[in-house]
């Protein structure tokens, strides 16, 4: 019988070449794809979030196993896909416009994806309209807008102001963060949410479905 121990360990632990070896043997050894992430992937950045949360790890060590999770996805996405039971929910996120910042952005993705989210990164610097397109032609739960600078956080405003001009807003959930974002700017721009760090974005998004 396969131990998931060793494998929530690696990638918790960053290890990304033994996170590969043992997701591999896990699925040789006939394990669904679907059984390796919920027992063995899961439970590893559930471990990571928390202890980046109390501030017992910090960027580095999460990035490590951020990686040492994506290893193991690669090889779980061919046979999740096919059989349509891999995710949580679809995420889009973007960088709102004029701001070309996205670490924070990437963390977010990285816990989504970690966390069993399918997650389209729309890049740095996206328009209200390009949030529109996405929206409307993409069958997403969750929408992600990050703003690093103080002067760009009115595109948020912007974004969400053409969802509903367009008809879009209520089709879809909108998530908002940044350093300088702040709880009270979410409420005032008319966004579900706000999450003040990657942590804290998963548990809220799992909240919104």
């Amino acid at each position: 019988m396969f131990d998931f121990t060793e494998l929530t360990h690696s990638v918790a632990e960053g290890e990304v070449s033994k996170a590969g070896d043992l997701t591999r043997r896990a699925l040789d050894s006939g394990i669904a794809a679907k059984e390796v992430l919920d027992k063995g992937l899961l439970p590893a950045m559930e471990i990571v979030g928390n202890s980046f949360e109390k501030g017992e790890i910090y960027l580095p060590e999460l990035l490590m196993a951020g990686d040492a999770m994506k290893a193991s996805l690669e090889l779980l996405r061919p046979e999740l896909a096919t059989k349509g039971a891999a995710y949580a929910g679809r995420y889009a996120i973007g960088t709102v416009q004029g701001d070309l910042h996205d670490i924070g952005k990437n963390i977010v993705i990285l816990m989504l994806e970690g966390n069993g989210w399918e997650v389209t990164d729309l890049g740095i610097d996206v328009a209200p309209e390009q949030f529109c397109d996405v929206v409307k032609s993409g069958d997403f739960d969750i929408l992600g807008l990050s703003a690093l600078l103080t002067f760009t956080m009115p595109k948020m405003a912007d974004t969400i102001s053409a969802l509903k001009e367009a008809g879009l807003r209520s089709k879809i959930k909108v998530m908002v963060g940044g350093a300088p974002v702040t709880p009270a700017f979410a409420q005032q721009i008319g966004a579900d949410a706000y999450a003040r760090d990657a942590v804290e974005a998963v548990a809220i998004a799992k909240s919104l479905l």
